[in-house]
């Protein structure tokens, strides 16, 4: 079966109704139904269910790439063989995404390269697919940025977009010290999106280390308590997983022409 089975006009109005992308899969469905004997419901609701798979998908893939996701770190991706143990249920309960419909937060806690930012951002991905809005960011990376957006006046906006988002994610917070600006704004997002909105943060220490990376500890205190009560605490324990993540030669690429092979001979000299 090919496009030149469908007529012209069915293409003209496939095109009006912005469904041109049917005419990929369209000849092979019609072939499938003229073999089935498909009854014409069943045959349009295969062709309109594949439409909304592709849009589904194109939508999950958008929504992830403003979402700031790394497009490798998804939970298809994971390598089961990694030396790491954690939860398994509670991993399965997060995956579930009740926790951002109830607007709780999840701690991910582990030594440094365990795969906390992956799982993370595994989770981001997950609610991008289910048509949650998400955000993810370094720590230090966005302090920053609200710390420069205090000088041009735009500290109210980028704060809003932080607030706003069904799922943010703060990668690595804690690393360093905060100052007095960076922990009022720390303070400011952990109290906001206390039970307005859901939070995933990664860090190599656990909360009870956090309260000595703020500049005010009232603040602190008061942040950190919120936070934690309503928080999932997910501990990854093992071996690091970024060698699961080094590039590999795939055995089946044929190997790259050897430089010597290459090589002109260099011409000799004449004698005068």
């Amino acid at each position: 079966m090919t496009t030149d089975l469908i007529s012209a006009d069915l293409k003209l109005v496939l095109r009006r109704l912005k469904l041109s992308r049917m005419l990929d899969t369209l000849p092979d469905r019609l072939t499938l139904a003229r073999q089935q004997q498909m009854p014409h419901q069943d045959f349009l609701l295969l062709t309109l269910s594949d439409e909304a798979t592709r849009r589904d998908s194109q939508a999950a893939t958008l929504h992830a790439q403003r979402a700031h996701l790394d497009p490798a770190m998804q939970l298809e991706r994971w390598d089961p063989t990694a030396k790491v143990t954690y939860d398994q249920m509670l991993f399965n309960e997060l995956v579930a995404l009740r926790f951002v419909e109830t607007h709780a937060h999840v701690t991910i806690v582990g030594h440094v390269g365990v795969g906390k930012t992956f799982l993370a951002h595994a989770l981001g991905h997950v609610a991008c697919r289910r048509g949650h809005s998400v955000l993810a960011l370094r720590t230090d990376r966005m302090l920053k940025t609200l710390k420069h957006a205090r000088l041009d006046g735009t500290h109210e906006a980028e704060l809003r977009k932080l607030l706003a988002v069904d799922l943010l994610i703060l990668d690595d917070f804690g690393l360093d010290a905060m100052d007095t600006t960076e922990s009022r704004d720390a303070y400011e997002i952990f109290t906001e999106r206390h039970r307005a909105g859901s939070m995933i943060v990664t860090s190599n220490r656990g909360p009870d280390e956090w309260l000595a990376t703020f500049a005010d500890p009232v603040r602190a205190q008061s942040a950190i308590d919120r936070f934690t009560n309503a928080s999932y605490d997910f501990v990854i324990e093992g071996e690091s997983y970024r060698p699961k993540l080094k590039p590999k030669l795939d055995a089946a690429d044929p190997p790259p022409p050897s430089p010597a092979n290459n090589a002109r001979p260099h011409p000799r000299s004449r004698r005068r």
